[in-house]
């Protein structure tokens, strides 16, 4: 089945790149990119043949309705250099899970209060995460760690006051 083999081959195409990156190499050697993408685009000649393109009967105007293994076909190929843009360029990540997990945060702070409930206590909570998450990516400790440059000079009278109803807790 194509779709097995390609998730096999992006995985290994991922376990390249980690081990590539284990001497500090910024990029993959030209000849190997070429050799993945090669085996990438038979996987989707493979599936063009398995899932060919739907045509609307005659006489019927607009576009036809395409399957999901053909939309996932056409969108993988329209945007191939993004999906292997982890191959080119081994400073970008495989997955973006990283964003995801930056993004939680503030999803979960709308979901239990509905809303911020001012702009300043938003701008405040998105400029702490941001600082925090800049931590652990870099390895800093989170509790010793103190702002050693201007990440808070924008707003240098930040206080409780800012906050709203919420400094009254």
């Amino acid at each position: 089945m194509w779709a097995a083999d390609l998730k096999e081959l992006l995985l290994d195409m991922k376990q390249a790149t980690v081990e590539a990156r284990k001497p500090r190499k910024l990029w993959l050697d030209p000849l190997e990119v070429l050799a993945w993408e090669a085996r990438f685009l038979d996987l989707l000649a493979e599936g063009d043949r398995l899932h060919p393109r739907a045509v609307a009967p005659p006489g019927r105007r607009g576009r036809c309705k395409q399957s999901p293994a053909r939309n996932l076909l056409d969108r993988l190929r329209k945007q191939q250099q993004a999906v292997l843009a982890f191959l080119e360029d081994l400073r970008v990540d495989f997955d973006n899970n990283l964003a995801e997990r930056d993004l939680r945060m503030v999803k979960v702070q709308q979901k239990v209060s509905g809303c911020f409930r001012s702009e300043a206590f938003a701008q405040a909570f998105s400029r702490i995460r941001g600082y925090v998450s800049t931590l652990r990516k870099q390895g800093m400790p989170l509790l010793s760690a103190r702002p050693r440059h201007s990440l808070w000079s924008s707003r240098p009278s930040f206080s409780l006051a800012d906050l709203g109803s919420y400094s009254k807790s």
